[in-house]
């Protein structure tokens, strides 16, 4: 499993046209799933992502997590963080979860992350076409990796 995490003052989730999710200051989670990820994959990278230490302080120094900062949080499912590059110009998505594999894990991981962070997260649909808008503040990005505990 991939998260790219973006502290962000503001996102969204569009689709077709429509804001179908948006949160203000928080963190967007883009979710990628492979084949070979487990359910304690979500728990371990719910617990990471809700106590990462991104936000800043009375001292702006980043040392406050999103439960400490009340943040709010959006999920979206990105198949296309399991991209493979190596041969030749057009990605592979061979490590990306089907989905009869990606969607429970995606649905579980969404309501691990309300109870890690003790309220409803907003989220993306699965599969479909999203168009997303963010502030990213800072900007801070981090990428996780759980097969790289």
């Amino acid at each position: 499993m991939i998260a790219v995490i973006q502290r962000v003052s503001r996102a969204n989730v569009k689709i077709d046209s429509k804001i179908h999710s948006e949160i203000n200051e928080g963190l967007l989670v883009l979710l990628g799933i492979t084949h070979d990820d487990t359910i304690e994959d979500v728990k371990w990278l719910n617990q990471k992502i809700v106590n990462l230490r991104i936000f800043n302080d009375e001292n702006g120094v980043m040392n406050l997590s999103c439960l400490d900062v009340n943040g709010e949080v959006l999920i979206v499912s990105q198949f296309t963080l399991h991209a493979k590059t190596k041969k030749g110009n057009r990605p592979s998505y061979i490590e990306a979860a089907k989905h009869e594999t990606a969607i429970p894990l995606y649905d579980e991981f969404i309501k691990n992350t309300e109870i890690e962070l003790k309220k409803p997260v907003k989220s993306g649909v699965f599969g479909a076409d999203m168009k997303i808008e963010l502030v990213n503040d800072g900007p801070v990005t981090i990428i996780i990796d759980t097969k790289n505990k």
